[in-house]
């Protein structure tokens, strides 16, 4: 495709060789050229940007992939969005696969809902739309004053789990929490496949501090008037785990948007197998795969970690054989040329549970 005639240009937020391979990969299938752009850190860690073509009048697309320093990428994406707008772009989307702070889209105690702080500092900067991932929250959408298209990865794991996993069918989807539940069951009815759910973790799930209920203020000894007297709020109380379902002489799927710290993961691995499962797989959209994480799964009784290409982890596939990467670059680019054209984006969606 001749770039100077499509009327849009793909613009890579990083310029780091790990976080522009997605990038080239949305480009070889589009038929386009990368635009020509330099992002480098000053000596005292600035972020700076420079385009080097014009961009009046044009459709930007900014692919950013988050690494492991999320604050650079994201300043990086601001700055550039910025400098987009500033040349006179006349759309500025950003293609986000993983959208970095969605865990902080809950209150909690005293804390701040930095995915919307987020979200308004995009809008900021100049964007006028954003293509994204699995959002860890679908409410997230909300946050944003311009459309968001939240692509799912589910075809790419399903497809694979088809292809890939021999005997698939004696398999069994496991939800590693009652959280996750709707997703898993999501996963086994399309898959025809039975549903397993492990309840009664020990650590503290995210739902327990979903708001500012939990913070009550400190009770002051006074002589002067009480006011109301509330009910005595009752502790949770976690029964012992338990898996409901039966997973004996199966194989085990367990799936998540993201894996990140994966002691949970790891001790439900080690349920599992004590439960009669004989393989255990982990399905998981986004590859976080902070500290330890590439050394703990292989010495964990995990047989294959799956995640698809939203987040840079080649150096923990180097650490660890088990994991194994789907690519997503296919429906990134085909949402980008939809959004071009102006065409439907109903396609990409279809079959595509709520709960998915």
């Amino acid at each position: 495709m001749n770039v100077a005639k499509s009327g849009y240009r793909v613009f890579s937020a990083n310029s780091s060789v790990a976080c522009t391979e997605l990038a080239k990969k949305i480009t070889e299938r589009l038929g386009v050229e990368l635009g020509k752009s330099v992002v480098f850190q000053e000596s005292n860690s600035e972020t700076r940007v420079d385009v080097k073509e014009s961009v009046r009048g044009q459709t930007i697309f900014i692919i950013q992939t988050i690494p492991r320093d999320v604050n650079t990428a994201i300043m990086e994406l601001l700055v550039m969005a910025y400098a987009l707008k500033t040349s006179c772009a006349k759309n500025i989307i950003g293609v986000i696969p993983y959208f970095p702070y969605s865990k902080q889209c809950k209150m909690r105690k005293r804390g701040s809902i930095v995915c919307k702080l987020l979200a308004s500092m995009l809008a900021k900067a100049g964007l006028t739309h954003i293509i994204t991932m699995d959002l860890h929250q679908k409410e997230i959408q909300g946050f944003f004053s311009f459309p968001v298209d939240n692509l799912r990865a589910s075809p790419f794991l399903i497809q694979y789990i088809q292809e890939e996993i021999p005997d698939y069918r004696n398999a069994i989807i496991v939800a590693k929490s009652p959280a996750a539940a709707k997703r898993a069951q999501s996963y086994a009815e399309r898959l025809r496949l039975g549903l397993a759910v492990i309840h009664g973790e020990a650590q503290c799930s995210e739902s327990d501090m979903a708001d500012g209920r939990h913070s009550p203020p400190c009770v002051r000894n006074t002589t002067g008037h009480t006011g109301l007297e509330l009910p005595l709020m009752m502790a949770k109380e976690k029964p012992p785990i338990t898996v409901v379902g039966d997973v004996g002489g199966r194989i085990a799927i367990i799936v998540d948007d993201i894996i990140d710290d994966v002691g949970d993961f790891v001790a439900a691995a080690e349920i599992l197998k004590e439960r009669g499962a004989y393989k255990i797989y982990i399905m998981a959209t986004h590859g976080l795969l902070s500290a330890d994480a590439p050394r703990l799964i292989e010495e964990s009784a995990i047989d294959e970690v799956v995640v698809t290409n939203t987040v840079p982890h080649e150096v923990q596939k180097l650490q660890c054989p088990k994991i194994k990467t789907v690519d997503v670059s296919m429906i990134l680019a085909e949402a980008i040329r939809r959004i071009h054209n102006g065409e439907s984006m109903a396609y990409l969606f279809r079959n595509i549970a709520v709960d998915d």
